[in-house]
């Protein structure tokens, strides 16, 4: 007797089974890489091509985005930090977001990758959305948590670190 056990078979995802289930599985983060790929690569070129945001002060600037938030956040020391160089902290922002898609969308060291991507999430909900009540409101948050199964699971499909890893293991039996 099992109890509780499984006790159908099935083939595995590990052994190279076919069944719907495997295929499901197989596949099953590569909507969220998808999604959080493009929307970081809209965010950093979003952010890369709009005059007001890369400016120390005045309105929709990173600076005055900083300091409206400031007292607020979670950790004022990082707004402080982040308002020492705002237009330098705007470009590292963005062009963290870009690198962070690319990488997700490609699947080019994509636990780094994801684990960029989460940490931009983490310090911007310990910014700017920490202070959103309820916190669910705030999206930085969600975000954060969506990055957390690309930086455990990778880019098992249609990327280029599956594409290395499988020259690499070809490479070795030769």
């Amino acid at each position: 007797m099992t109890h509780g056990m499984r006790t159908d078979t099935h083939s595995s995802y590990l052994n190279g089974g076919g069944s719907l289930r495997d295929t499901a599985s197989r596949y099953a983060l590569l909507p969220l890489r998808i999604f959080l790929g493009v929307t970081f690569v809209y965010a950093g070129l979003d952010h890369l091509t709009d005059s007001a945001f890369m400016k120390a002060s005045g309105a929709g600037s990173i600076g005055e985005t900083m300091r409206a938030v400031r007292d607020s956040s979670a950790i004022p020391a990082l707004v402080d930090l982040a308002l020492k160089s705002p237009v330098g902290f705007g470009y590292a922002i963005a062009l963290g977001e870009l690198a962070v898609g690319i990488g997700t969308l490609i699947g080019l060291l994509s636990r780094l990758a994801a684990l960029g991507g989460a940490l931009i999430s983490l310090s911007l909900w310990l910014t700017v959305s920490w202070s959103t009540d309820p916190y669910y409101f705030g999206n930085d948050l969600p975000y954060l948590m969506a990055w957390l199964p690309l930086v455990l699971a990778g880019a098992p499909v249609f990327s280029l670190d599956a594409l290395l890893r499988a020259r690499r293991r070809r490479g070795s039996y030769a």
